[in-house]
């Protein structure tokens, strides 16, 4: 049955990531700049001094963070941070937003307007030591995600309501264009985050719909899961847990009076059987 795991509101939570050696679960307050996670000794909270949004794991104390300006080496136990490489710094009307590590240890990470402006953004990978723009044009990139063998990735353009799925070759860069693959308009649905289980399916987070939902590597609908907040953002595996993010962004006072678990963080025991988030190698 699916309840809260932390009760800190959250303006824009995103970026839900399972430490899979520390057995511990991050994420973001994009707008608040927060990070936050959960121990058995209580909550983890650090401040950042521009928005931050995604991550991957380096090792047991190390994150790979992406913020406005650059992705940077993050330590957890001293909170010491090192760039890695800059992203989009010589624009401040961006910030980065969804992001995820790829089977081969690669990490992708899409850019948006400040304020949602179309196409102001963009999806890059940065692998060995290079960054490279991917997809331009992006207006607001979510559910980057990869099937387990590697050979897929798939993202959307949240706008769009069509999530795309492009074949990676054996380095795990893009072979040939990205093609739609599942168009959610006719439901007037909005993609937003998401992640594929140890079978293949997508979890797919829905903006505005109070729900994620399943999906087989065919796009089949397989199920829905209802969250007691309309905009769920992202969701995680933690071995057989589902977690998932919520924001409260752009919701009126009579919203938040009817969803009072709005921006919280929850959790679903025995959802789905996860797969390990990737390790994110750094040169």
């Amino acid at each position: 049955m699916t309840g809260v795991y932390d009760a800190r509101i959250c303006a824009l939570g995103e970026g839900p990531l399972w430490h899979p050696l520390r057995k511990q679960l991050f994420w973001f307050d994009i707008l608040n700049r927060k990070f936050l996670s959960q121990t058995a000794a209580g909550p983890q909270e650090w401040h950042f001094p521009e928005m931050v949004s995604a991550a991957g794991w380096v090792d047991h104390a190390t994150l790979l963070i992406a913020s406005e300006t650059k992705l940077f080496r993050f330590d957890l136990d001293s909170g010491a941070s090192e760039i890695v490489v800059p992203l989009e710094a010589g624009n401040p009307s961006t910030r980065s937003n969804d992001g995820r590590a790829d089977p081969l240890g690669g990490f992708w990470i899409g850019t948006m307007g400040k304020a949602a402006e179309p196409g102001a953004g963009a999806i890059y990978r940065y692998f060995q030591g290079e960054l490279r723009a991917l997809f331009k044009g992006i207006s607001i990139p979510n559910a980057i995600c990869f099937a387990p063998d590697g050979s897929t990735a798939y993202f959307t353009d949240t706008p769009t309501q069509i999530v795309n799925r492009v074949a990676l070759d054996g380095q795990g860069w893009p072979k040939g264009a990205a093609e739609p693959f599942m168009d959610f308009g006719a439901e007037g649905l909005n993609p937003d985050g998401a992640v594929t289980d140890a079978s293949g399916n997508l979890w797919i987070a829905f903006w505005g719909a109070a729900r994620i939902s399943v999906y087989d590597r065919h796009g089949h609908l397989i199920r829905n899961i209802p969250l007691a907040a309309p905009h769920i953002t992202c969701p995680a595996f933690g071995g057989t847990t589902l977690f998932a993010t919520s924001a409260t962004q752009g919701m009126t006072p009579a919203a938040l009076a009817q969803f009072p678990d709005a921006g919280k963080t929850f959790t679903l025991p025995n959802a789905g059987l996860g797969q390990p988030e990737p390790q994110v190698i750094l040169p």
